[in-house]
């Protein structure tokens, strides 16, 4: 019997550099008031930010998306390098058992950071293509918070 390996779903892959410490990036993801400022597409309310920030530790965010519908993504903590490194699960409360992962890594350049931030093992291309256009969305909002964070 011959087995076929499925073709996973296109990574949602983003680099950004920023003209600040890697410490403000760090807490633009992991400070829940920082995640308030900033989280989701569009002009949304975040309702919830929790951050259990250890290895194993809980997060969960729900806000109001594009249509006015309340989402809910929580997940777990797999990897927590201090302003360095940053990996969890991600699952909508909608489709729980649709889990992915999300990697954040930062590193110092001259006069600021750089984030290469990767979402990778969708359940399959629409919600990797869904995902792509709500973080491309949600990172000008990021770009935004953190460009104040410069000033």
């Amino acid at each position: 019997m011959q087995t076929q390996a499925l073709e996973q779903p296109a990574a949602v892959v983003l680099r950004r550099s920023y003209p600040v410490a890697p410490e403000k990036v760090w807490r633009a993801w992991t400070d829940p008031q920082a995640l308030k400022a900033w989280f989701g597409p569009g002009a949304n309310a975040v309702h919830v930010a929790e951050v259990d920030l250890r290895e194993g530790g809980h997060w969960r965010l729900a806000f109001t998306g594009m249509t006015g519908e309340v989402n809910d993504v929580s997940g777990v903590y797999q990897e927590v390098t201090p302003y360095r490194r940053l990996v969890f699960s991600w699952a909508w409360h909608t489709t729980p058992e649709r889990v992915s992962r999300v990697t954040l890594e930062i590193e110092a350049r001259d006069g600021g950071s750089e984030l290469l931030f990767t979402h990778d093992r969708f359940f399959d291309e629409a919600a990797s293509t869904g995902h792509n256009r709500g973080w491309n969305m949600g990172f000008e909002k990021l770009d935004a918070w953190i460009a104040a964070q410069a000033a």
